[in-house]
């Protein structure tokens, strides 16, 4: 493939695919449409699957320097009462770990691995993709400051909002909000349950929350960086924006009386050093991502919502499985069309169940069960097997079941 493969969009999905093109001997450029690197978000959860390619990109090591290995899932009501957990990662008998890392030190990583394998000039910054036009051969982005490039295909990289997703599908509308809202913030503070723990608890009707650690010891006083996640419903649709700054009473009153004997977590919101606001939005599964040489990738292709920790890392799956399906096949357009047949059905379903059936279903169950009261004893309200098999169902349709991720083979 002498013309390069064209990503529009420089985030985690666009560099993977860069580190993989390159690493599979095929030419590439990014065009990112920031003006400048910023971090953006908070946390972020890498589960096996996404650590698996990422390892496969030499990336664990450096990765594991700056996360927390995540050990455990728990469970519990809005009582604080326990409910269930299961093993994580390497602790559950995975060959690749779990980790939890801030976004904008997974993102930096990528980054600084494109600039030292492809070249600094590898990722073009303010670059707003206009249009692209194809040809028999190749393709032409035409850029937003009126800079042209050719390559043998593009890749619309460029998340919820992609300008490429609307040049193929241009009466779409805008994202899908249900009536929740999520407040993403960052506290310092004393480790809590194993130091290691994913803990989840509450429902959204009373206020659910995720938090987890994803900075360990950062000023030697044995305080970690913990990220956490407030959902209630809320007709606040705000605009789908990782960086929207969010305020405290809009969501305090619903989490002020939660504080536990392994947790406070009002404290937490309030000793918080960042808060972001961001809708719960997802789009409708799409029929098909690609257009002769033009496709989509990430949430360009399937945003979902941020249920069971899967965005980052199927964009990730998406990156590897294009690389591998263009390097195994000549024809670029062949190659696409078999990259979405092996991608396509696989993460729409995922979108749906992500709506339906997350793996907080959990905590739905036994909210509806209990009616939102406490309990003496969780046996009394839901079976232990009951909440095993709808968290090994949701492994199954995510792709990182323990038995099918050993066994299948290198996507690229």
């Amino acid at each position: 493939m002498v013309n390069p493969v064209l990503i529009v969009g420089g985030g985690i999905g666009g560099l993977t695919l860069a580190l993989s093109l390159h690493q599979a001997g095929i030419a590439c450029r990014v065009f990112e449409a920031a003006p400048e690197i910023k971090p953006l978000g908070v946390g972020v959860n890498l589960l096996p699957h996404g650590m698996r390619e990422l390892t496969e990109l030499g990336l664990q090591e450096r990765l594991a320097r700056i996360a927390v290995e995540t050990r455990e899932l728990c469970f519990y009501n809005r009582f604080g009462q326990f409910i269930f957990k299961e093993p994580r990662g390497r602790y559950a008998g995975y060959e690749w770990p779990q980790l939890s890392i801030h976004r904008a030190e997974l993102h930096q990583v990528l980054l600084e691995a494109v600039q030292e394998r492809l070249g600094y000039d590898a990722v073009l910054l303010n670059m707003k993709f206009a249009s692209v036009k194809q040809q028999a051969d190749g393709v032409s982005a035409i850029f937003a400051n009126g800079d042209v490039f050719h390559g043998s295909c593009a890749v619309g990289c460029d998340g919820i909002h992609s300008t490429v997703r609307k040049q193929l599908f241009p009466g779409e509308g805008p994202p899908a909000y249900q009536g929740i809202n999520m407040w993403r913030g960052v506290t310092r503070m004393k480790p809590f349950l194993t130091g290691a723990s994913m803990a989840v608890a509450g429902w959204l009707e009373v206020g659910k929350m995720v938090i987890y650690p994803i900075a360990n010891d950062l000023d030697g006083d044995g305080r970690q960086l913990v990220n956490w996640v407030a959902e209630i419903q809320s007709p606040r649709n705000v605009m789908q924006d990782w960086n929207l700054g969010g305020k405290i009473e809009h969501f305090y009153p619903t989490f002020r009386d939660w504080s536990f004997d392994w947790l406070d977590y009002a404290a937490m919101i309030r000793n918080a050093e960042q808060v972001l606001e961001y809708p719960m939005v997802d789009r409708d599964p799409l029929p098909y991502w690609t257009q002769g040489r033009v496709t989509l990738l990430g949430d360009a292709a399937h945003p979902m919502y941020p249920r069971g920790s899967n965005g980052a890392g199927q964009a990730i799956l998406d990156a590897r499985a294009l690389t591998g399906c263009l390097r195994k096949n000549e024809n670029v357009e062949n190659a696409l069309k078999e990259y979405e047949r092996a991608r396509l059905q696989a993460v729409n379903d995922l979108v749906l169940m992500n709506r339906a059936n997350p793996p907080d279903a959990i905590l739905r169950e036994v909210w509806r069960r209990s009616g939102d009261k406490p309990f003496a004893r969780i046996e009394d309200v839901i079976a232990n097997a009951e909440i095993a098999a709808l968290s090994e169902s949701y492994k199954q349709v995510a792709g990182f079941s323990r038995e099918a991720l050993a066994k299948r083979g290198s996507l690229v």
